[in-house]
């Protein structure tokens, strides 16, 4: 009955086909967003398990740290890192730029692209390699007029005892990277002359741990907190750690998705009125079917069954379109606003669920219209004629 109207068919498997895409592209454009930023604040800032101190900063050995946690299967490898705010200046064709309040960050060179991912963020220069060479952030470099790799910059940094600290420093590279999450606002330098400058020898800030499996931070993370019961420690995971700025990321994601399953029963409504349509249009038919003696559930079966053709055939043309839509996004590195690369990843749970809501949906859409078939009687369908 359904297959004598194509253009019904059409209609109905486009209205599940295009309420099924639209959750797809959500979810590679919103949910890869949103994985995106996880990405890069784990690979540039926390790791995927970051330890710091609750009270102060961090006292025991950074090599005691670094071999506890490399003795772990699952970790790649652990960092240091110490952080203060800053004043930078530099002259500039004989004329002093200064700019105040600039993160300055301390790191060891040979373990930090070990466990983070910054150092390939320098597209000018290279990384921090001595005690006296330093990386600014992009945007660092252009308050401070166009900073160069070779110039000198001045730093003032207050230490413990509430003195200024200066020492100047050699430009040796500019970090600019995707999305601005890594260290473009930030000035980057050895780690143990940032201890000398603010009289902290031998402490540490935070301990960056990256994973070959990122699945396990958790599990590390209270492996750590089990292994030292008795000192001040914090660990957290990326998302723990960053949950203030990620919050507002999954608010936005899931009002999005609430958007796309809003325009799935939107569909189903498409299939509720196409279903009544080809009631009317088959009034004929039924009224001979029931004349010949077909009861009212076999009516019911028949259009029934047309929902569920409508649902499988929607789902598998929605699922197959959204799926493209998810290898193109993939293959050609889609990224947002032409700067950060999107997360794309294939999430076969949300797959299968989209598909069989709309499958059932679609199934449930065409119950009333059934019901309303078997309500008519063959003598009054006969004289609609």
């Amino acid at each position: 009955m359904l297959f004598n109207q194509k253009g019904s068919l059409v209609g109905a498997v486009l209205a599940v086909t295009i309420g099924i895409l639209v959750i797809h592209v959500n979810f590679v454009i919103f949910q890869g967003l949103f994985d995106a930023i996880v990405r890069d604040i784990s690979d540039y800032n926390t790791g995927d398990v970051i330890v710091t101190d609750e009270f102060d900063f961090i006292d025991k050995s950074d090599q005691s740290l670094i071999r506890w946690f490399e003795r772990i299967p699952v970790v790649q490898a652990a960092t240091p890192r110490l952080s203060t705010t800053s004043e930078m200046n530099m002259t500039k064709n004989g004329k002093l730029i200064q700019e105040t309040r600039i993160s300055l960050v301390g790191v060891d060179p040979f373990n930090d692209i070990r466990a983070s991912t910054v150092h390939e963020t320098v597209t000018e220069g290279s990384y921090v390699f001595s005690r006296n060479s330093i990386v600014l952030g992009s945007n660092v470099a252009r308050d401070l007029g166009g900073a160069q790799v070779g110039d000198s910059v001045k730093v003032l940094v207050v230490d413990r005892w509430g003195q200024d600290q200066i020492r100047r420093f050699t430009v040796t590279g500019i970090a600019n990277s995707p999305g601005g999450q890594g260290f473009d606002y930030s000035g980057v330098i050895h780690i143990d002359t940032l201890r000398d400058m603010m009289s902290r020898h031998g402490d540490t800030g935070s301990f960056m741990v990256k994973l070959y499996d990122h699945s396990k931070a958790f599990e590390v993370k209270e492996f750590f907190l089990r292994s030292f019961p008795n000192e001040d420690f914090i660990a957290e995971t990326t998302e723990e750690a960053s949950e203030a700025q990620l919050q507002g990321f999954r608010s936005g994601i899931a009002m999005i998705n609430m958007i796309g399953y809003f325009g799935m029963m939107a569909s189903a409504f498409a299939i509720v009125t196409i279903q009544m349509m080809l009631v009317n249009g088959k009034t004929r038919q039924i009224g001979v079917m029931r004349s010949i003696g077909a009861k009212r559930k076999d009516i019911l079966i028949i259009f029934i069954f047309q929902g569920m053709i409508i649902g499988a055939i929607g789902a598998g043309v929605g699922t197959a379109a959204g799926l493209g839509y998810t290898v193109y996004a993939k293959e050609t590195k889609m990224s947002f606003n032409g700067s950060l690369p999107l997360e794309v990843t294939y999430n076969w749970e949300k797959i299968i669920q989209t598909a069989l809501m709309s499958f059932i949906l679609a199934i449930i859409a065409s119950l009333y219209p059934s019901y309303r078939a078997t309500k008519l009687l063959p003598v009054e369908a006969m004289r609609t004629v």
